[in-house]
């Protein structure tokens, strides 16, 4: 059986007029996947344009991304043909306003979240043992006989280093470490990216963050940490709330923490949680209580719910699912 990277290789080689998206709100492996994926097209001298709904998180803005990346369908420069849909867990991910029009697109699914349903119609190659999606863009790009190198080389490795965070996760393979070396080794200026991704900051994101260590919560005996995040107390700060990435994550680093729960306004009355654990603590589980999904250690669910209500409901069924001791409802009394 063919390997499904070189099935993909495959399929773009023959392919042309592509949109290639990602889910909204983007992170790093998101927008390291969209312009490595448009980088490799670029190569095979295919048209091709980008786009998310959220656009470039500000934080990002020097990814040395191939082309402009549009927020809307109609915006696009040409009626694409085909759509490459990067590193969404399902067919909503890449956001409402894209729904209707990738449903009238052949589409190829490349994600590695599980309990994604397969919704590409011309291929899909879904690996949740993968560390990140930039990881299988990495892989295509080989199959055609594309070096890591370069801008291609630079969008890998922030996708890879923002899904193991900073290979320090537990999903950090060796293939992971093999690929990220290669890109070095193809000339990647490590000090220079890492100075771009993580020293530049905005001082309202230093305020806020400053802020949510003040505010953040203890529950079970200290092994949840909990930070509901009022949109006023984002904008009392003069942040935005891209300013909350890897917040989820920060919680973790208190002593004795296993899981960390974020959740945020979303809407009107809605709430969006994120959930960070390790080991063996299943968050996705949490998650899709609720409707939500994404990896083990890392998943989230939109709910329409108040922040604090979304909140009370996540953290009791965390201790149901991961038979939490200590009270987690007296939190909320």
């Amino acid at each position: 059986m063919q390997e499904p990277q070189a099935r993909i290789a495959a399929l773009l080689r023959d392919a042309d007029d592509i949109l290639i998206t990602t889910h909204a709100n983007p992170d790093g492996d998101a927008i390291g996947s969209l312009g490595a994926m448009g980088h490799v097209l670029a190569t095979l001298g295919k048209r091709f344009c980008l786009c998310n709904v959220s656009g470039v998180p500000s934080h990002l803005s020097w990814v040395p991304l191939p082309g402009q990346v549009y927020t809307s369908f109609d915006e696009l420069p040409f009626q694409p043909r085909l759509a490459i849909v990067l590193d969404c867990g399902d067919e909503k991910r890449p956001g409402e306003a894209l729904r209707a029009p990738l449903a009238d697109l052949p589409s190829i699914n490349i994600d590695h979240h599980q309990g994604n349903p397969l919704f590409g119609t011309v291929d899909n190659w879904v690996e949740p043992q993968r560390a990140a999606t930039g990881e299988m863009v990495a892989e295509i790009a080989l199959a055609l006989g594309q070096p890591l190198a370069g801008a291609l080389g630079e969008c890998l490795y922030l996708a890879l280093v923002s899904d193991t965070g900073s290979f320090s996760f537990g999903n950090t393979s060796a293939r992971v470490l093999s690929l990220a070396a290669e890109i070095v080794g193809n000339g990647l200026d490590v000090a220079a990216l890492t100075e771009r991704h993580d020293n530049q900051w905005s001082f309202a994101r230093m305020q806020l963050w400053g802020r949510l260590m003040q505010e953040m919560r203890l529950a079970f005996d200290g092994t949840v940490a909990i930070s509901v995040i009022p949109d006023a107390l984002i904008e009392s700060c003069g942040a935005r709330r891209a300013d909350l990435e890897g917040w989820a994550s920060q919680m973790r680093k208190v002593r004795g923490v296993r899981v960390s729960v974020m959740v945020r306004g979303n809407g009107p009355e809605g709430s969006k949680v994120s959930l960070r654990s390790t080991g063996s603590d299943d968050v996705r589980a949490v998650a899709a209580r609720f409707g939500g999904g994404g990896h083990r250690n890392a998943a989230g669910v939109e709910m329409p719910l108040p922040p604090e209500e979304a909140s009370r409901q996540v953290v009791a069924a965390l201790g149901e699912q991961l038979g939490l001791d200590g009270d987690g409802a007296s939190l909320y009394v």
